[in-house]
């Protein structure tokens, strides 16, 4: 089959954090799916959902909304409302069986399909309409501690099928970097891909051979580890935000000073999980906790913040401090809101000694890719990195000592993923490409 008889293609790059819709034509333009909210232009789209409940005719009617849409109407605080950010995580975790929003359970695909009906309706059509492939951008390893990639596949299966799709193609993320970086090749090449999203990092391995003119592609190895922005992210909440939030404190029961429980700052390594907290029964907990210290404070700090739902703007001011310190030796965290007012100095060093676990984990993860490949660091010629956890300099300094600064290139942090699963899909030959598994 010819480009010219499979016609457009769309590369989806369903994202942790955001997600990305790219279009390939047979003519060889590509182009990104772009959305005007408010006048403002974006090609990234946040992958978040809001449900809310307004009065309409004397009845409660439940509503959703999506990426900077459902951002605008959270932010305007009106109503009865439910904010789901990171649910991506949550895709191959068994343990997480469903949510109730409003009365109505909500299963993972239930969320999806969400996510991608109101994402079309903001587009204003759908961009599947008429494509000649649709290929879908997966994880090597999706997130969690556990992941079960069966039942990952499953759902992003079902979920689809949902929006009206069947024959969806399916690709490892940091593939479609591969092709896209592949674009700009003009000599063989074994070329390592780093993808740096917010729940996992995942890394793969191509041979690129020039073939009558076209760059042919051989993988030769994947892996990938569910760590990546969302867990530097949590480092910054567990040492800056929760010791003023009650961490580390102490309560007093039957006549014993016991140290204040853990499990409710966990809630900050996934962004839902804090939202959950207050049908969970939590909040109610750690309101009588707030009874049984002698600094109550804190305590009441943590409460306002689920309360009042800031749990986004406090992911806002995190990220813009991880932000900060990959260009920067110091940054001033603050977060101020409904009388909370936390606020910090942080040095890059400090940040990468919090961080250190996590690099190393990656870095293993790294040379497990090599292993899987069955190749040495010196027979990678280049190295392409993209996400935006790829400019922490703590993470640039694994492939600079392993492949040396002059090999490494970067891209587009946000779109490189899309662009190359638009582009796979104008391939002749899929075989090379698509993740048989799913």
């Amino acid at each position: 089959m010819t480009a010219s008889s499979i016609g457009p293609t769309v590369g989806i790059d369903f994202g942790t954090t955001n997600t990305v819709i790219a279009i390939a034509h047979p003519d060889g333009r590509t182009e990104s799916l772009k959305f005007d909210c408010g006048g403002e232009l974006f090609r990234v789209y946040m992958s978040a959902l809001l449900f809310w409940e307004e009065r309409r005719d004397g009845a409660l009617q439940s509503r959703v909304e999506s990426g900077p849409w459902a951002i605008e109407q959270f932010l305007e605080g009106s109503g009865t409302h439910r904010f789901i950010q990171s649910f991506k995580t949550f895709a191959a975790s068994r343990s997480f069986k469903d949510t109730r929003i409003f009365r109505k359970r909500f299963e993972f695909e239930d969320l999806l399909a969400a996510f991608f009906r109101t994402l079309w309706r903001n587009a204003g059509a759908s961009p599947v309409d008429g494509a000649g492939r649709i290929v879908v951008g997966r994880p090597v390893r999706f997130a969690g501690a556990n992941p079960d990639d069966a039942l990952a596949s499953a759902r992003y299966r079902a979920a689809f099928d949902r929006l009206g799709l069947r024959d969806e193609l399916y690709v490892y993320e940091p593939v479609g970097a591969a092709f896209f970086f592949a674009q700009r090749l003009r000599e063989d090449a074994v070329v390592l891909v780093a993808d740096f999203g917010g729940g996992t990092s995942d890394f793969s391995i191509v041979r690129f051979a020039n073939v009558a003119g076209r760059m042919s592609p051989l993988p030769l190895g994947h892996a990938g580890i569910g760590i990546a922005g969302d867990a530097f992210d949590y480092r910054i909440i567990d040492e800056v935000v929760s010791p003023q939030l009650g961490k580390g404190g102490e309560y007093e029961s039957f006549g014993k000073i016991l140290p204040m429980p853990k499990s409710y700052f966990a809630n900050f390594a996934r962004w839902n999980q804090l939202a959950m907290m207050k049908s969970s029964g939590e909040l109610r907990e750690l309101s009588k906790l707030a009874r049984l210290t002698a600094d109550p404070e804190p305590l009441h700090r943590f409460i306002a913040i689920v309360e009042n739902d800031l749990g986004f703007l406090l992911y806002r001011a995190v990220s813009r401090a991880k932000e900060e310190l990959s260009t920067q030796d110091r940054t001033d965290f603050r977060f101020q809101h409904a009388g909370i007012d936390i606020r910090q100095s942080i040095r890059r060093a400090e940040f990468e000694a919090w961080i250190r676990p996590d690099v190393d984990r990656i870095a293993e993860t790294v040379d497990e890719a090599l292993a899987n490949a069955g190749i040495a660091s010196a027979g990678i010629d280049k190295v392409f990195l993209t996400g935006g956890s790829s400019f922490i300099p703590a993470i640039q300094r694994i492939f600079a000592d392993r492949f040396g600064a002059d090999r490494i290139e970067s891209g587009d942090q946000f779109e490189s993923i899309a662009y190359g699963l638009a582009l796979i899909g104008q391939s002749a030959n899929l075989d090379d490409w698509i993740v048989r598994s799913t």
